[in-house]
């Protein structure tokens, strides 16, 4: 599939100011070719005069200051507009939080070599979650299967935000029209991507509770994705049975 060229690893970021330092510099030592983009969304703990400093001394390392808080989705879609801008070739999804092992980054570029998007998967064989309650777990198992009984996805973790795209991928699978703003972003680029015919592969990952820092996640945020994904499923399965009748 030709290769894959540069590589941007996107780690958006809203009051990470302990976590900022140690992930990028775990990432420049797993993969010291990529470069850095550091979205943040104006974080009033000072990440990003933080990144400022990060970027100032590595020229790998690059700053994107947003005006406020808007979305784990909309601050990805300004990344990866902000990458395919600048010509690069692979675009990866990465937790600022330290959730994401950048050390298993390279395993996800190796298999992008044969496929159009690879997501880093906590639910198929070898994936794993640290330090999670069972409640959690439970949770997001039963919402990745209520995600692929809706919209038919052979997905097993289409919820997971670890994930590295060719460029072509994003660029044919309409990054403007992407509505969800939240974690329910994750479920629209992958269906985007099934959809469109792009092949998606799945690596296992190790996922781990943040260390430092507050979680973003609320029950707010689950809520939206489940609504936005049965709103989906509804809409994909009428059009399903409509097609039935037509025939």
């Amino acid at each position: 599939m030709g290769e894959l060229g540069k590589v941007l690893v996107c780690l958006p970021t809203y009051n990470e100011a302990e976590n900022i330092g140690p992930i990028t510099a775990r990432i420049r030592a797993a993969v010291p070719d990529a470069h850095i983009l550091i979205a943040d969304d104006n974080s009033p703990d000072g990440t990003g005069i933080l990144a400022d400093e990060l970027a100032a001394a590595d020229e790998q390392i690059h700053v994107l200051h947003r005006s406020g808080k808007q979305g784990l989705g909309a601050a990805y879609i300004a990344c990866f507009h902000w990458g395919l801008a600048r010509g690069y070739g692979v675009l990866v999804e990465h937790d600022a939080d330290g959730s994401h092992r950048p050390e298993q980054l390279p395993e996800l570029l190796g298999r992008l070599r044969d496929a159009d998007v690879v997501k880093g998967s906590r639910w198929v064989s070898g994936g794993r979650v640290v330090d999670w309650p069972k409640s959690r777990e439970i949770l997001s198992r039963g919402g990745n299967l209520w995600t692929r009984l809706w919209l038919g996805i052979p997905v097993k973790d289409a919820t997971g935000g670890f994930a590295a795209w060719r460029a072509d991928t994003l660029r044919g699978i309409d990054l403007d029209k992407v509505e969800a703003a939240g974690y329910g972003f994750q479920v629209d680029l992958a269906w985007r991507a099934v959809r469109a015919g792009y092949r998606v592969a799945e690596v296992p990952i190790t996922f781990a509770e943040r260390v430092a820092g507050q979680s973003k996640m609320s029950t707010q945020i689950v809520i939206e994705a489940l609504l936005l994904t049965t709103r989906w499923g509804v809409k994909y399965r009428l059009g399903q049975l409509a097609s039935l009748f037509r025939r």
